[in-house]
């Protein structure tokens, strides 16, 4: 399943635990792993808190006192986007996520949540549920 979302601004991070768990109601998959990847360059997935929004924000402010924009990124002479896809790399494209009882094993303030660090655009997320120790349906 490929889920769409837009982004509001140019970095943020949004929570998509819920679409995530949507799709694997919809797998019927009892047992299993739950790949979950952003299909940009630019994006990430992570799992963390969100009950807490400050997190998302602090996460934010790490990654861009890690890798700020402009600092002169050779990548910067093609499309001044360099520091997003080095942040990207950092936190990385995908998460695994168990599945127990039809559901994602989750901790109590776990969450899933797509990073974008250069919007506003549309995103692009694969979900893809995989069975295991479950007999093959055929």
């Amino acid at each position: 399943m490929i889920l769409s979302l837009r982004t509001t601004r140019s970095r943020e991070c949004i929570e998509i635990t819920d679409k995530v768990r949507d799709a694997v109601r919809k797998s019927g998959v009892r047992r299993g792993l739950c790949h979950v990847m952003a299909l940009h360059a630019t994006a990430a997935i992570v799992i963390n808190e969100n009950a807490d929004p400050n997190v998302g924000l602090d996460l934010l402010d790490a990654l861009e006192k890690m890798a700020p924009a402009g600092a002169g990124w050779r990548h910067d002479r093609v499309d001044s986007n360099a520091h997003a896809h080095i942040q990207a790399a950092v936190l990385g494209p995908q998460e695994t996520v168990q599945v127990e009882n039809g559901d994602l094993l989750l901790g109590t303030w776990q969450c899933i949540l797509l990073v974008d660090l250069d919007g506003p655009r549309t995103r692009r997320v694969s979900v893809q549920v995989i069975p295991v120790g479950e007999p093959d349906p055929r």
